[in-house]
């Protein structure tokens, strides 16, 4: 759909999304089922949806994967940011990136502590840029996948927001998206 404003049509994009947990199932996974919807009803496409177990290195691996994609340019990454010790998922991602998105956390944990209050500092919500692919981490509450969605990445992946978006940044997908679950 066209705005108002100018002749361009909105771009979709091509997203996969990570569910890190233990514990989940793909009935049980209510944090990436959120992210799925969301992601869909904004019309962009869901390339792939994982729910990968807190290890570092399978985190890795499954991120590198869609950052070496030609047809991923964001990826949305649910769970692993606590302080438990299985919670690995900064420390598992941060290495890939090219450049950091300070901000995100940052604006994440401001939002965060209108619904939350001071427990938002346990959050370590953290994004970056590699390879043209934005990679966002949220933490694995579904309540915190909302905050993050509608007040930070729905805007930011949408083409038309001005003064500035996230997609001007990423790589050109090859491809349309078709949808795996892993």
């Amino acid at each position: 759909m066209a705005s108002p404003l100018t002749s361009q049509p909105k771009q979709s994009l091509n997203i996969a999304v990570l569910t890190v947990s233990d514990t989940r199932t793909p009935e049980t996974d209510t944090s990436g089922a959120y992210l799925v919807k969301a992601v869909k009803e904004d019309g962009h496409n869901i390339v792939e949806n994982l729910i990968v177990k807190d290890d570092k290195y399978l985190l890795r691996a499954a991120v590198s994967r869609w950052i070496a994609s030609e047809n991923v340019q964001v990826v949305i990454c649910t769970g692993g940011t606590g302080f438990t010790a299985r919670d690995t998922t900064p420390e598992a991602l941060s290495i890939l990136f090219d450049k950091d998105i300070e901000g995100f956390g940052e604006l994440f944990r401001y939002l965060s502590f209108n619904e939350i209050g001071t427990s938002t500092v346990q959050s370590r919500a953290v994004a970056g840029m590699a390879n043209g692919t934005a990679i966002f981490c949220l933490p694995g509450s579904t309540g915190a996948c909302k905050t993050g969605w509608t007040g930070i990445l729905q805007q930011q992946l949408n083409s038309l927001h001005k003064p500035c978006n996230f997609v001007m940044h990423l790589k050109k997908s090859a491809q349309p998206a078709c949808e795996t679950r892993g």
